[in-house]
C-alpha cells in the first residue's frame, strides 16, 4: 500500500463490547487512502482477537500490541508509527460517521488549513444528544486563531457564562491534524499518571501554538459513548488534586516559555478555579471510600490550598449565570459544605 493520506489512531483497552462497531465505522470510510493503527494497550479481554479479525479482512488495519501504557502511551505509539500526512484519533469504544475522513480532508485541502474540527453526539443507552460547539461553520485565522489557541489554557470573560462547556473543544478526537506539525515539533500526549486528566487539552495547547488556520465543521461526525461505565470519567482518582497541580505547572511553563500574552495567565487562573467541578464530582463518586465528612474536609483542603486560594481571589463572578455564581461563591468564600451539597445536585443532573 502506498503511504496513506490519513492515519487513524485507535487506542484499545478492554473494549471488546464496543470495538466491532468502532472498527466497522473505520474500514467503511468513504475516503479510501487511510491506514488504521489499532494500539492494543495490554487488553485482558478479547479486544486483540477482534482487531486481528479486522486485520485479516482489511490490509489497511495495522495492530500494535504493547504492555499497558495508558491512553497517552497508546496514542503516542500510534503517532510514532503513523505514515499518513494527516492524523485522526478515534477511541476504541466510540465510532465515527463513514464520511468523516472524506469531508474533513477535502475541507482541509480547500482552505489550506492546519487543523479541522467538528462536533459530536453523546451516545447514552437510551438516547443520543448532539453537543453544540459552534452553531455554524467557522474559519479561524489571525487573532481568532490565537483566541482558539488560548482556550486550551482556559476560558476568559464571557466564555465563563457556560463553565460546563469549558472542555468542549479539548478532545483529541473530533479533529484532523497535520502529521508534519506533530512530528516536526515533537508533540506528544503527556502521561495521565503525571497530570491525571486533560491530556487532550494539553496536546492541543501544544499543537495549536503552531497553526495559522483552523476550520470548524458544524457536523456531528463523532459518536462519544457515554454509557460505558468503565470509561475514565467514571473512575475515582484519589491523586487528581496533585495531578491537577502538575497540569497547572505545565501550562504555566508553556505560557512563560513562549512569552504569551497576559490573557493566557488569566485563562489558566480561571481553569484552576473551574477544576473544582471535576475534583468535586470525583469526590461524589460512589467508588470514593471517604465518608461524607471526609469529602467535605477534602474540599475544604483544596479551596484553602495556596494555588486555589490565589486563583479564587482573582476570579470574577460577573460572567457566571446565577446558579454558577452561587457554586463558585462557595469556593471563593470558603464554604465547603455548601460546595459539596451543590456538587451532589450537579452529579444527579448529569447522571440521570
Amino acid at each position: 500500500m502506498n503511504n496513506p493520506q490519513i492515519s487513524i489512531i485507535v487506542p484499545v483497552y478492554n473494549v471488546e463490547k464496543y470495538l466491532r462497531k468502532c472498527m466497522d465505522s473505520l474500514i467503511n470510510q468513504t475516503f479510501g487512502s487511510i491506514e488504521i493503527i489499532a494500539v492494543n494497550d495490554g487488553s485482558a479481554d478479547s479486544s486483540l482477537t477482534i482487531l486481528q479479525d479486522f486485520a485479516d479482512i482489511d490490509k489497511r488495519v495495522r495492530i500494535i500490541n504493547q504492555k499497558n501504557q495508558g491512553l497517552s502511551g497508546a496514542r503516542n505509539a500510534g503517532i510514532a508509527n503513523a505514515k499518513g500526512d494527516y492524523i485522526v484519533f478515534v477511541d476504541g469504544d466510540d465510532w465515527i460517521d463513514v464520511v468523516t475522513c472524506d469531508v474533513a480532508y477535502q475541507a482541509c485541502l480547500e482552505e489550506k488549513a492546519d487543523v479541522v474540527l467538528w462536533s459530536y453526539v453523546r451516545e447514552y443507552e437510551k438516547c443520543s444528544l448532539p453537543k453544540v460547539i459552534f452553531t455554524e461553520n467557522r474559519i479561524f485565522e489571525g487573532i481568532e486563531c490565537k483566541k482558539l489557541h488560548r482556550r486550551f489554557a482556559g476560558l476568559v470573560e464571557d466564555e465563563l457564562s457556560n463553565p460546563e462547556n469549558s472542555d468542549n473543544l479539548v478532545t483529541a478526537w473530533g479533529k484532523l491534524y497535520r502529521a508534519d506539525i506533530i512530528r516536526n515539533n515533537k508533540i506528544q500526549f503527556v502521561d495521565l499518571r503525571e497530570i491525571g486528566t486533560y491530556e487532550d487539552g494539553l496536546f492541543n495547547l501544544y499543537y495549536f501554538g503552531h497553526i495559522n488556520k483552523a476550520i470548524f465543521l458544524n457536523q456531528y461526525f463523532n459518536h462519544y459513548r457515554k454509557s460505558n461505565s468503565s470509561a475514565l470519567t467514571q473512575t475515582y482518582k484519589p491523586m487528581l488534586f496533585e495531578h491537577y497541580k502538575n497540569l497547572f505547572r505545565k501550562i504555566d511553563e508553556y505560557i512563560t516559555k513562549n512569552n504569551l500574552p497576559d490573557a493566557y495567565y488569566d485563562a489558566l487562573n480561571n481553569k484552576v478555579c473551574l477544576t473544582i467541578i471535576g475534583l468535586g464530582l470525583t469526590e461524589c463518586l460512589k467508588r470514593n471510600p471517604k465518608s461524607f465528612f471526609e469529602r467535605i474536609s477534602f474540599l475544604n483542603h483544596v479551596i484553602n490550598d495556596d494555588v486555589y486560594k490565589i486563583a479564587y481571589r482573582k476570579l470574577s463572578l460577573r460572567y457566571f449565570p446565577l446558579h454558577w455564581k452561587l457554586f463558585f461563591a462557595c469556593a471563593k468564600y470558603n464554604f465547603s459544605t455548601g460546595l459539596y451539597l451543590l456538587l451532589l445536585v450537579i452529579q444527579k443532573i448529569i447522571t440521570r
